[in-house]
C-alpha cells in the first residue's frame, strides 16, 4: 500500500457565477421597469396575447395547408362544375351589391330632398342655393 502514489483528489475549479442570457434580460427588465407593477402587466398581457395570436396564427396556416392538400384531387376531378358555377355566382353577387349600393343612393338622396322641402337644413343645402341663384342669374344676362 505504500507502493501506491498518493491519489489526487478531484477538486473543482473556482469560478465565477456566468449569467445566461435570459437572465440578464430579467434583469435589465426589472431594472427598466422597477416597481411599476402597471407595466409589468401590460408586457405580460402584450407576451401572452402575442404567443397566443402566434399559436393561432400557426394552426390557421396549418389547416389552410392540410385541408388544400386533401381537397386538391376533389376540385381538380370536379372542376368543369366550378368554373361556370363560379361565373354566374360572380354575376349574381355583382347584381346583388350594385342594387343595394343604387338602392342606398336612391334613399340618400331621397332624405336629402325630403330634408330640403322641410326645411331642415341637409348638408350642402346652402351650396345648392347659390347653384340655383347664379343659374338664374346667367339666364337673366
Amino acid at each position: 500500500m505504500a507502493d501506491r502514489a498518493p491519489t489526487q483528489r478531484a477538486t473543482r475549479p473556482t469560478t465565477t457565477p456566468t449569467t445566461h442570457s435570459g437572465s440578464t434580460f430579467l434583469r435589465k427588465l426589472q431594472l427598466h421597469i422597477g416597481s411599476n407593477s402597471s407595466q409589468l402587466v401590460g408586457l405580460l398581457t402584450l407576451i401572452i396575447s402575442g404567443s397566443v395570436l402566434l399559436l393561432l396564427t400557426g394552426i390557421t396556416v396549418t389547416g389552410s395547408v392540410l385541408g388544400l392538400t386533401l381537397l386538391t384531387p376533389l376540385i381538380i376531378i370536379s372542376s368543369p362544375i366550378w368554373i361556370p358555377m363560379g361565373i354566374v355566382l360572380f354575376f349574381v353577387v355583382a347584381g346583388l351589391l350594385s342594387f343595394c349600393g343604387f338602392g342606398l343612393a336612391v334613399v340618400a338622396g331621397l332624405s336629402w330632398v325630403y330634408k330640403y322641402f322641410r326645411g331642415l337644413n341637409p348638408p350642402g343645402r346652402t351650396r345648392s342655393i347659390m347653384l340655383v341663384t347664379e343659374s338664374t342669374i346667367q339666364r337673366a344676362m
